[in-house]
């Protein structure tokens, strides 16, 4: 062995000797720290009854990247609660010993099927530490009812309803529309059930959506309905008879069983507070006059208990501890949000309800950035592959689930689903080495589909003449003004083909799961997340806080129970949204609708999910 050697071993030794002692001296001062807090806290006697939290909106997964010096200093609207938010809150408060529970105001949630079962999650986790979840609602819709049925004790307001009713979903087909207007579209599937085009190019629904759409709606209202009914403590049928009974006054869903309480927030003190315990009295004690039991009721009536409420900002400052073992290694979290695509990723300002134009792009520069950046993390112990998208591009697709595969050979990844993983999102998930899912998430749609506008009929309507000139036989391969030949499209189809095999092969790999039976899980078959386990699409089911307890037992790190272990985003800071002005507004706009927008999308084979399912 060489002395260049010798001195590069020792080197490395002692670096690592100096961070452990270095550790150990950070976890030595944090105990001391959190005891010094909670002896204050303990003197100071800061009991409280219940923390008050609010929910609302989207409630992303993941915290928005911090924001700068000069956004700090805009009048910007504070950023939406994040799951991973809420999450760390209910950790303080189920550790906490100086307070009895939580009061959880739920106020306009729109999340996603998925999102709201990991908020239930959370919620049946600070329950089983023994604390006491009380929820208060206006809204009694399926997605508010769905969450606030795992309560100990649901409050509603006199004029609320229960307006739960059911699932619905629909699709708009525009072929005939189309036709009128001298738009062609022409589409090439490997599948029935690759349906993503099927509103371009039929009139109708057909046989194959009928039924995917049937398996899909059955599996998630029997999830939903299930959950609600053994929150409650009722059957399943009852809840579905009384869901068609829809809408129900408070009063009658009170005597029904679904709600416990009816009451206005501000008598929320009053209603939690603890009945007073009756005083036993003596003979003696019992000799009063007249007026010293008027003067009693009078008293008693005055000071009706109250419970101790403490809104989340000061009651952070309150809560008492538990000091952790801190490691050193973290895991790291990034985040493949919205259609996939070539390029770098983008948040407009505004979610506009077109596909492919209104969300965020997750793009393949920013996200092979960042992983190829992970991956030098000496660090970084595991990664969390956070996946909430519909798919897109299948070449952008490939490119990213390259990197995971890459990644996974060194350091564990596991890919975590949102309310949808389809499509391409699927792709990128199935080089894990664990994917986990919560039942009600949207995955699968293993399959390509390619279309193609062409719309020669159009300005020939509105009496515009184009002329093109091409040099080499397939120049007009992919322009749109007229349709196809005969052997354009079979090359075409056979590029579709080709495509299939690839995601196909990758889901094979991935999944250790024979080529050749693929075919009956595949071919752009969608399923919720507890279809897919069955069908070993993925491995578990679990939120957030499952996945983190998954990838410590994958890493080899301390058990999360007793350990404190780093769990950091990461973030491409170079190409952060920067929020316009006013007046560029309107410039965004016809940015996001533009055609070259459209275009990257159009005459490529996608891995695309077909519909959405609104609760």
């Amino acid at each position: 062995m060489s002395d260049s050697t010798s001195s590069n071993d020792f080197l490395t030794t002692l670096g690592s000797e100096l961070k452990k002692v270095w550790q150990d001296f950070r976890n030595g001062w944090w105990q001391t720290a959190v005891s010094l807090r909670n002896g204050l806290r303990r003197l100071r006697r800061a009991e409280m009854d219940y923390v008050v939290v609010a929910i609302g909106g989207a409630m992303p997964e993941r915290a928005d990247p911090p924001r700068s010096f000069i956004e700090r200093q805009l009048p910007l609207p504070d950023p939406a609660l994040s799951l991973e938010e809420l999450n760390q809150r209910l950790a303080r408060l189920a550790e906490a010993d100086n307070v009895r529970g939580l009061v959880l105001i739920c106020q306009g949630i729109s999340a996603g099927f998925a999102t709201v079962q990991n908020v239930r999650r959370s919620l049946e986790r600070l329950k089983a530490a023994g604390k006491t979840v009380v929820v208060y609602t206006a809204y009694l819709d399926l997605r508010h009812y769905f969450l606030a049925s795992v309560a100990d004790r649901l409050i509603v307001p006199p004029t609320t309803q229960f307006d739960a009713y059911g699932l619905h979903s629909e699709i708009t087909y525009l072929k005939n529309g189309l036709n009128r207007i001298g738009v062609g579209v022409e589409v090439v599937q490997i599948s029935p059930y690759k349906a993503s085009a099927n509103p371009f190019v039929n009139e109708a629904m057909t046989p194959e959506e009928k039924e995917q759409f049937d398996w899909l709606l059955d599996d998630l209202y029997d999830q939903l309905t299930q959950a609600m009914a053994n929150g409650r403590s009722l059957p399943q049928t009852t809840i579905q008879e009384l869901m068609n009974q829809v809408p129900l006054t408070a009063e009658a869903a009170l005597a029904a069983g679904l709600v416990d309480d009816i009451a206005y927030q501000d008598e929320l003190a009053c209603l939690l507070a603890d009945a007073p315990e009756p005083v036993a009295k003596t003979a003696e004690a019992e000799e009063t006059t007249e007026s010293e039991k008027t003067a009693e009721t009078d008293a008693s009536s005055n000071e009706q208990p109250k419970a101790v409420l403490v809104d989340w900002p000061k009651a952070e400052r309150r809560l008492t501890e538990v000091a952790r073992q801190r490691s050193r290694k973290f895991i790291g979290v990034i985040s493949i949000e919205g259609a996939i695509n070539m390029g770098s990723s983008q948040s407009p300002p505004i979610d506009l309800p077109i596909p492919l134009v209104g969300g965020q792009i997750a793009g393949e520069q920013t996200l092979v950035y960042l992983l190829r950046q992970a991956e030098q993390l000496d660090d970084m112990a595991g990664l969390i592959l956070y996946v909430n998208s519909p798919g897109g591009s299948a070449l952008a697709s490939d490119l990213i689930g390259r990197e995971i595969q890459r990644l996974n050979q060194k350091k564990p990844v596991l890919a975590y689903m949102g309310n949808t993983a389809a499509s391409g999102g699927y792709y990128v998930s199935a080089y894990a080495r664990h994917i986990m899912s919560q039942p009600l998430t949207v995955t699968g749609s293993i399959g390509v589909v390619g279309f193609r506008l062409h719309t020669q009929g159009l300005y020939e309507k509105l009496g515009v003449n184009r002329v093109a000139l091409n040099r080499g036989e397939h120049a007009g391969f992919f322009s749109d003004m007229r349709p196809l030949t005969p052997d354009e499209r079979t090359t075409w189809e056979n590029l579709v083909v080709h495509a299939y095999g690839q995601f196909k092969e990758v889901v094979a790999e991935g999944r250790q799961l024979p080529y050749d039976e693929l075919d009956a899980i595949c071919l752009g078959r969608v399923w919720t997340g507890r279809q897919a386990l069955e069908r070993q699409l993925v491995d578990s089911h679990g939120d957030f806080i499952d996945a983190v307890h998954k990838v410590a037992e994958l890493a080899n790190l301390p058990d999360p129970a007793s350990h404190d272990i780093p769990v950091i985003n990461l973030y491409a800071k170079n190409t952060r949204f920067v929020t316009p002005q006013p007046f560029e507004i309107a410039e965004t706009l016809t940015n996001l609708l533009a055609p070259e927008r459209l275009q990257v999308f159009n005459n490529k084979p996608l891995y695309l999910l077909p519909f959405s399912i609104q609760i």
